[in-house]
């Protein structure tokens, strides 16, 4: 049976670097189109899978089934906390973005709490490695790659900073430890050391989403292309130009033009008509130019 895309949120504290993450793997530049470098609204990003493949070339021998992967970049401000959950609920694995410096902060907290109220399977970022003392950056490189190739005095400075990752984890209730050290996925969360700007650390970050989806939700990821579509609505807005248009995310059946949809709305159920369907093209950003018409 067809797989479908994994959906993945990207949560975290504000200006740990989320979306500076995705813009490395997509080659945009959507952060610095934010106001105050600040996510507004939630945006989605379709990483097909000849893009995962070029990243992580290193990794030629990984065998990948899924046909990419659905990035939900999830705003980072305390005021969004609303459009956070529903990226939660909506994931099929998340990634929590820490920046290693600073640890967790306050919307780190949050999205641990919404992670586990929606029992979404989560890694964690551990982001802006390249500003370790004594750090030096081999871009776009593996972490294994650039770590190895790290004086001592910048390895330990690293691993003092994941152990205290690990240590904030447990006292959430959560088994944590480098990607590298884990044997078991299903009891231990992966703790990945990345940089968005120099892109360290992104190809075992995409290896390891890819690795779980394949091994552990391939009975959630089975899709039907036949019959009633069903999915959900991020933002509902309107548009000049366009009218009405919603930003939303479909996780089986068909949607077609003229086809008959119910939404859910805060005090009553909208029937309306899909007059026009617009599919962003891989590896750009929903919120830039994807829309439903209606």
């Amino acid at each position: 049976m067809e797989l479908r895309t994994p959906i993945v949120a990207v949560l975290g504290h504000v200006d740990h670097g989320k979306t500076t993450i995705l813009d490395k793997i997509r080659r945009t530049r959507v952060a610095q189109k934010e106001v105050g470098g600040i996510t507004q609204h939630i945006g989605a990003t379709e990483i097909p899978v000849n893009v995962i493949r070029r990243i992580c070339k290193d990794f030629k021998s990984v065998k990948i089934t899924i046909p990419g992967l659905l990035f939900i970049d999830t705003p980072g401000h305390h005021a969004f906390t609303n459009l956070r959950k529903r990226g939660g609920a909506l994931a099929d694995l998340a990634v929590l973005v820490v920046d290693i410096n600073e640890g967790f902060k306050p919307q780190t907290e949050e999205a641990i709490s919404i992670l586990r109220t929606f029992r979404t399977p989560f890694v964690v970022a551990a982001n802006k490695i390249d500003k370790i003392p004594g750090w030096r950056s081999i871009p776009d490189s593996p972490f294994s790659k650039s770590y190895s190739q790290q004086d001592d005095y910048a390895k330990r400075n690293l691993d003092n900073k994941i152990y205290e990752l690990i240590g904030d984890l447990y006292k959430h209730g959560f088994n944590a430890d480098r990607f590298d050290r884990i044997r078991d996925f299903t009891r231990t969360i992966a703790v990945i050391p990345t940089s968005a700007v120099t892109g360290e650390g992104i190809p075992e970050l995409l290896m390891v989403l890819v690795g779980l989806a394949q091994k552990y939700l391939e009975r959630s990821l089975r899709l039907h292309v036949e019959g009633k579509a069903k999915g959900t609505i991020l933002e509902v807005k309107e548009e000049k130009g366009l009218g009405v248009t919603c930003d939303a995310i479909l996780h089986d059946g068909t949607l077609r033009v003229g086809d008959t949809i119910a939404i859910a709305g805060i005090d009553d159920v909208i029937v309306t008509k899909v007059r026009a369907i617009l599919k962003p093209r891989p590896a750009k950003e929903m919120r830039m130019e994807s829309r439903l018409r209606v």
